[in-house]
């Protein structure tokens, strides 16, 4: 699909009482989303493409992100000898780390939180593109290894799960 047609769905859906909308057009799929108030969040897009996985385009500018704290990030206590075990989830890109999908949402996950295969752990945003990070399988949060708006490397480690 390209930019053009998804910026005219993006705004049938803006301009209507639709709330999601999901488009698949050959190897393209797209999904368009509000959250539960229309008024309070704009829609945004997933597109899902073999390469990529599915980044998500903000269909409107994003609020601004408080800088990550200098404090450690929030972590389960445990020594080395619990780590026996555990699944790292790791970033698949380069980019910025956010807990939830907007400044004032709720985070994805937290700390001790059951997770099932497939479910959002958090989003990594890359060149302006909204990357949602999944669970490759169910378990519990042991770990988060990263701050909330903190750059990241490509195989940094982002959470340790502890198998269901």
């Amino acid at each position: 699909m390209k930019l053009d047609e998804i910026k005219d769905l993006l705004k049938a859906v803006s301009q209507s009482d639709v709330n999601e909308l999901e488009v698949t057009s050959g190897k393209d799929h797209i999904r368009i989303r509000r959250g539960p108030d229309p008024d309070a969040q704009p829609p945004y897009v997933v597109v899902s493409s073999p390469a990529v996985g599915a980044p998500v385009a903000p269909a409107a500018a994003p609020a601004a992100v408080a800088p990550p704290a200098a404090a450690p990030p929030a972590e389960a206590a445990s020594d080395s000898d619990e780590d026996d075990g555990l699944i790292m989830v790791k970033s698949p890109i380069v980019g910025t780390f956010y807990e939830a999908s907007a400044p004032n949402a709720p985070a994805f996950v937290e700390i001790g939180d059951t997770v099932a295969k497939g479910q959002v752990l958090c989003i990594i945003e890359a060149m302006k593109l909204m990357n949602e990070i999944e669970a490759d399988s169910a378990g519990v949060v042991a770990k988060r290894f990263v701050t909330n708006g903190q750059p990241i490397e490509y195989g940094e480690a982002l959470f340790a799960l502890k198998p269901a």
